[in-house]
């Protein structure tokens, strides 16, 4: 496994990389900076200490080194530009992790590193223009890279014990990060079917398999021939009907019911599982004990899962959630709020919604 950490200035992925090496045995890898990289490149980064074993002139000598030791842990903090990015991520064992926090908040990691060496730290205005030529100086910027993370992660964590317990939770080593899972994989499926959907309430995929095999796939919204959902036809999604209500003058057909319609019994057999990223209604669970699906997996909640746990429980189709691992964008400051009394951090006044203060007509 090789895990890639890129991030501004002081946002904290040399501290990551510290933690990979000391607790869970990450070796840090190297990539010299070319020229270019080296004009702009943070000043004011501490760089860990290099193993000249284990650094490489050019990114094509890094991805075979690590090709032939993917089984061994590494870990580098020299992603420069889009180059490096493209060459790591056609490799199954990488996994690119960016890293960033708001621009005060990096200041005074900046200030509180040149306080401990007894230097006289930038001004603010210095440390922003610097920080704006890493991140946005034209085909050397990283600020674009960034967005192709599979991981973002924003650490307003003050300290270092704490960004250690946030990440530390987010199981940086789980497989499925690198390679999909068969519930997930298929949930994905899911997810992907329910971007097709046309419904004006709610994007609903699904997707039934049998032995590791896809049999069918399905969205929700109007019936072939009709005018799309979200093209006003169906009226009761186009009144923004509460969910629950009205639902027998509903014209959308649900995700489940066109897969299940799309395979047909026949095909479905014995021993199928249905994925899909809603927990089923009351009506689609009894189509889908009909026909004889014998595990369902679902991702979200919704309004009737008590009664369709109780369906499935009585006929015998087994009903699990399946969470995938934590990806996108993650804020690891929010693992320090769990320890919370009635919304309120401990140690802290009531923490305020901040949509308030936004739409505050006082606001600037």
């Amino acid at each position: 496994m090789l895990v890639g950490l890129c991030g501004g200035i002081c946002a904290g992925k040399s501290s990551i990389a510290q933690y990979l090496a000391e607790e869970l045995g990450f070796k840090h890898i190297r990539l010299e900076q070319t020229p270019a990289i080296a004009a702009t490149a943070a000043p004011y980064a501490i760089e860990e200490s290099s193993d000249t074993h284990h650094t490489f002139s050019n990114v094509d000598a890094l991805v075979d080194f690590v090709t032939l030791r993917w089984r061994e842990r590494w870990v580098t903090t020299d992603i420069w530009d889009d180059t490096v990015v493209d060459a790591l991520l056609k490799r199954p064992f990488f996994l690119l992790i960016s890293v960033d926090a708001p621009v005060s908040v990096r200041w005074q990691r900046l200030k509180a590193r040149y306080a401990a060496e007894q230097l006289n730290p930038p001004t603010l205005e210095e440390f922003v223009l610097r920080n704006d030529a890493h991140l946005f100086t034209p085909r050397t910027g990283l600020s674009a890279m960034f967005q192709r993370a599979q991981l973002k992660l924003l650490n307003s964590a003050s300290s270092i014990a704490q960004l250690r317990d946030a990440v530390r939770s987010l199981d940086l080593t789980d497989e499925a990060r690198l390679r999909p899972n068969w519930d997930q994989y298929f949930m994905q499926l899911a997810d992907l079917a329910a971007h097709r959907s046309n419904c004006m309430k709610r994007r609903v995929g699904c997707c039934i398999v049998r032995g590791k095999r896809v049999i069918s796939t399905g969205y929700n919204g109007t019936p072939r021939g009709m005018t799309n959902c979200n093209e006003g036809g169906c009226p009761r999604c186009n009144n923004a009907a509460k969910g629950g209500a009205d639902l027998s003058t509903c014209l959308c057909l649900h995700a489940e019911e066109n897969a299940l319609l799309e395979a047909g019994r026949d095909r479905i057999g014995e021993n199928a599982t249905l994925y899909c990223n809603t927990c089923p209604c009351l009506t689609c669970s009894v189509k889908i004990t009909q026909v004889g699906i014998s595990e369902v997996v679902y991702n979200q909640g919704y309004l009737v899962d008590t009664l369709t746990a109780k369906i499935f429980a009585e006929s015998g189709v087994r009903l699990r959630q399946f969470s995938p691992p934590t990806g996108g964008l993650v804020d690891l400051s929010l693992g320090s709020l769990a320890d919370t009394e009635g919304g309120t951090a401990k140690g802290m006044g009531k923490v305020e919604d901040i949509r308030s203060v936004l739409n505050d007509p006082d606001f600037v």
